[in-house]
């Protein structure tokens, strides 16, 4: 058993390893290995500010284990284990990840090694704890139970996470009607503008760096990454998918929302033109909305301005969808996650992070 690390040619071994994971599975999607791809082969925004190193646990020819080592310079602190994925529990294997990933560290200044972050939490966090017999929501991970127990049982700190569920038919107003108009006059929320996508991507930058500025696993994002998110994604979003609150002229808030597009999708398909043409033919077959992130700037977080954009995505999806599913809340978050449990009532699924320190 051998850690190698990726060339030129190993990165079609190692991408081959990584969508079998997904297309193998019928519980699974692939909607990430575009993004992959353009991370390992150089063409994305972050490969100019982060180091990427793709190894893979080999024995015998055959490829066990893998994953991406990355540190991000608005991150120095952390060296990640990202896009891990493994073929069955194999300690020895991971072992073997885990110790470059720790060299790797001390050679990079890191004082910490990461679980389940995929370079930005833009682009994935948190491995699923619950909910293992359930389909894979879009924008979330799913995997084996043993994911966890590799990080578990090698020291790492977990950091919980819960999401919500809920059936938009049982979903009464939030808000009394007089309290909905008052937040109405007070904050305007409009649309994401095609015409305007790069104003509108540093709009949605600087928002949510101010908003995340104090959150564990995010650092500061740069709004050409953004666009760059936008662009991608552009043939499956609509306008009214990206909400943003403003205050008089300021904006002071964000929300994105996207319906499952996994719906769509085999359990054999990767993400791409397939998923463009059905969702253009048979969107209204979706029947679950996520909310996927969600952000308001400090001083407006407890003004309404998260009620007014949870009232106007609301407004926008009843009687098109009949259930609506939270991005990850961390479990700390004693405000998000309790807004979660008022408007739902319980928790949905669970997931894990998970951050270690590092010896020097």
């Amino acid at each position: 058993m051998r850690l190698v690390e990726a060339d030129r040619e190993g990165l079609k071994k190692f991408i081959r390893f990584y969508e079998e994971r997904y297309l193998s599975d019928p519980l699974k999607r692939n909607s990430m290995s575009g993004l992959l791809k353009s991370l390992l082969y150089g063409k994305s925004v972050m490969c100019r500010s982060s180091y990427l190193e793709p190894v893979m646990v080999e024995e015998n020819g055959e490829i066990l284990m893998i994953a991406v080592l990355a540190q991000v310079e608005r991150m120095k602190d952390y060296l990640q284990v990202a896009f891990f994925e493994a073929k069955e529990k194999n300690t020895e294997a991971f072992s073997l990840i885990l110790s470059r990933a720790e060299e790797l560290a001390n050679e990079k200044g890191a004082s910490k090694v990461t679980g389940s972050l995929n370079v930005h939490v833009n682009y994935g966090l948190g491995f699923l704890a619950s909910g293992y017999e359930e389909r894979q929501g879009f924008g979330t991970m799913h995997n084996p139970p043993f994911y966890n127990e590799l990080f578990e049982e090698s020291g790492f700190k977990t950091i919980d996470m819960v999401s919500f569920r809920k059936d938009l038919n049982e979903l009464e107003e939030i808000l009394d009607p007089r309290i909905t108009e008052r937040l109405k006059r007070r904050y305007t929320i409009r649309s994401l503008d095609y015409r305007n996508l790069e104003r509108d991507a540093e709009v949605y930058t600087n928002v949510n760096n101010d908003a995340f500025k104090e959150h564990l696993f995010y650092y500061p994002r740069k709004a050409e990454e953004d666009l760059e998110l936008f662009r991608d994604f552009r043939p499956l979003l609509k306008p009214e998918n990206l909400l943003f609150a403003y205050k008089g002229d300021e904006p002071v808030g964000f929300m994105l929302w996207y319906p499952d597009f996994n719906e769509l999708m085999r359990s054999d398909e990767t993400l791409g033109l397939g998923t463009v043409i059905k969702n253009r033919f048979f969107g209204n077959r979706i029947s679950t909305v996520k909310i996927v992130e969600m952000g308001v700037i400090p001083s407006e977080q407890r003004h309404g301005a998260v009620l007014a954009l949870l009232n106007r995505v609301f407004e926008i999806c009843r009687g098109k969808y009949d259930t609506f599913e939270s991005g990850w809340i961390l479990e700390s978050n004693d405000n998000s996650r309790m807004l979660g449990v008022k408007m739902t009532d319980s928790v949905y699924k669970r997931y894990k992070a998970f951050i270690k320190d590092v010896n020097p």
